[in-house]
């Protein structure tokens, strides 16, 4: 698509590897994919804003046409104030297609030029989602194969369940 902008909007508490999964497709897409880390006041993250800034960015510094930013209020105001037109969504299962499907008719009548673009999640994510993740690992379960490796190790080290540096869970 020429000179589209995407936003991929979302807490991002953390970043997972269906995460990735859409990031990376819709670089491919796009001419520009904005991560853009959602404040929300309502949520307690486990992660700060700068902390899950930095987490994406390590993950995706090999992505020319990727960046991050943060933002508060809605998404269809954060995407006119940097001109684009497309918010980037990842399904996993039916129940987020009705859930995306509202939210992308809610934001149509807030902003009639912005369209929302659904991209499935490979199979091997669709069971995916932050807050599995962290459950996993609060109860000391391995979590390598579902987050990037420096996500993997904040995460161990915010549980205190494993030596950070070997990626294992506690015996």
């Amino acid at each position: 698509m020429a000179d589209a902008i995407a936003i991929y909007p979302g807490s991002f508490d953390p970043i997972t590897l269906g995460h990735l999964d859409i990031i990376e497709r819709g670089s491919q897409l796009f001419t520009k994919v904005i991560v853009a880390v959602l404040c929300n006041p309502s949520k307690k993250p486990l992660f700060s804003i700068e902390e899950r800034i930095a987490q994406i960015r390590t993950c995706t510094q090999q992505l020319d046409r990727v960046e991050v930013d943060n933002f508060s209020g809605l998404s269809v105001d954060y995407a006119k104030q940097k001109k684009a037109k497309i918010l980037l969504r990842g399904l996993r299962v039916l129940s987020d297609f009705e859930k995306e499907l509202q939210m992308a008719h809610t934001n149509k009548t807030l902003r009639q030029d912005i369209e929302t673009v659904f991209l499935t999640t490979s199979t091997e994510y669709s069971f995916l989602s932050s807050s599995v993740v962290k459950e996993i690992a609060q109860f000391g379960g391995t979590i390598d194969h579902l987050v990037p490796p420096n996500v993997a190790r904040e995460l161990y080290r915010c549980y205190n369940k494993a030596d950070a540096t070997t990626r294992r869970p506690p015996k």
